[in-house]
């Protein structure tokens, strides 16, 4: 079986190990969503993971409602991506955008006092993170089906300006309570249409948007990241068992590079499994290179490997204060704690001082 530092063959990627980096939101962009170039030195030092998947990128103004975070819907965010992936290129990495539109979490701040857009006219738990502070969700409005076709345009679009920043590919987050996984689930997809109701109607949106970014860019630089198995902010389905597979196996015939599950246990750090992982199942329907995350240690993620769960595992938070984890893990040198006070502020702290193992 291979191990964590063999190298994987991502669709058209070659990874040289297995040890991904999976997206982590930090809010070091400016407040017009262009990236800024201490996030080039961040993301620089960390390309001797086997990938690099970005932070959530906007794919539009419509979906993206995170103070700081990165769009890359307009000239001046790809030539602001452009300096982290040539300073990625640089180091030796590889880097993938990932693509996403927030839908019922984008609070009415980010949008003129405009609702956000959801599969139906549901409201997220809790309060939204907003330049103000924090403030609770608004309700939704249901997408007409006329505007569907302009939504995964937008996603095309993205995918294309994405591989003119210099990105060697594109993940459609479709995970985590976000617009997509919205769609998927039966408890915030209210809908009687062709994009509500049985299983088969819930992933057509998935299924339109996955298409038509590997149309645009090529399936083999297109992958997919999904959170099988319980509530994600306030997303939940009544039969993910029945649900994920239908998704992945979808996706599988799409010809994806590979996809990425985010399915913490029954003692996860952030959110807690409340029944057995839909994984195993995924696995057996999907015939690409699987990915998995959530709170994976070494030992954890080689047997993960050895017992042919996934291909490839990706990891969030050691990233951040180990940019050199690749080879922490290798050496058996121990890991540096993060700060979690630093994960959002907009300084070089926490973001760019964590140093090298010597």
């Amino acid at each position: 079986m291979p191990t964590l530092f063999d190298p994987i063959q991502l669709g058209a990627i070659r990874a040289p190990n297995r040890i991904l980096m999976a997206p982590l939101t930090r809010a070091r962009n400016s407040r017009g969503f262009v990236p800024t170039p201490v996030m080039a030195e961040y993301y620089g030092q960390r390309a001797s993971a086997g990938l690099i998947i970005s932070e959530a990128t906007g794919i539009s103004p419509q979906g993206l409602g995170w103070p700081y975070g990165p769009g890359i819907w307009s000239a001046e965010q790809v030539a602001g991506w452009r300096s982290v992936t040539e300073a990625v290129h640089h180091a030796g990495g590889r880097i993938v955008c990932q693509l996403w539109h927030m839908g019922r979490l984008v609070h009415p701040s980010f949008l003129g006092g405009a609702q956000p857009v959801s599969a139906s006219a549901t409201t997220a738990p809790h309060k939204a993170h907003t330049y103000e502070g924090r403030h609770p969700y608004a309700e939704a409005r249901s997408l007409r089906t006329d505007e569907i076709p302009g939504l995964v345009a937008d996603y095309a679009k993205a995918a294309r300006h994405a591989r003119e920043a210099g990105f060697e590919g594109v993940q459609i987050h479709a995970a985590n309570g976000y617009l997509i996984d919205q769609f998927l689930r039966d408890n915030s997809n209210l809908r009687d249409d062709a994009y509500g109701g049985p299983v088969e109607n819930r992933i057509r949106l998935l299924r339109e948007v996955t298409q038509a970014v590997a149309d645009a860019i090529g399936a083999d630089r297109t992958s997919v990241r999904l959170s099988p198995n319980g509530d994600s902010q306030g997303a939940n389905d009544s039969n993910p068992e029945a649900l994920f597979p239908a998704a992945a196996a979808a996706l599988s015939a799409i010809g994806i590079a590979f996809l990425e599950l985010r399915e913490p246990g029954f003692d996860g750090t952030f959110g807690k499994a409340e029944r057995p992982p839909v994984a195993p199942a995924i696995r057996q329907a999907f015939a690409g290179q699987l990915v998995l995350n959530s709170d994976y240690d070494a030992a954890k993620a080689q047997a993960a490997l050895d017992e042919g769960e996934a291909d490839a595992i990706s990891f969030g938070r050691p990233f951040i204060s180990n940019p050199d984890l690749p080879n922490r893990l290798a050496k058996g040198i121990p890991l540096t704690p993060d700060v979690a006070s630093n994960w959002y502020t907009q300084g070089p702290e926490g973001y760019v001082d964590y140093a090298v193992a010597s």
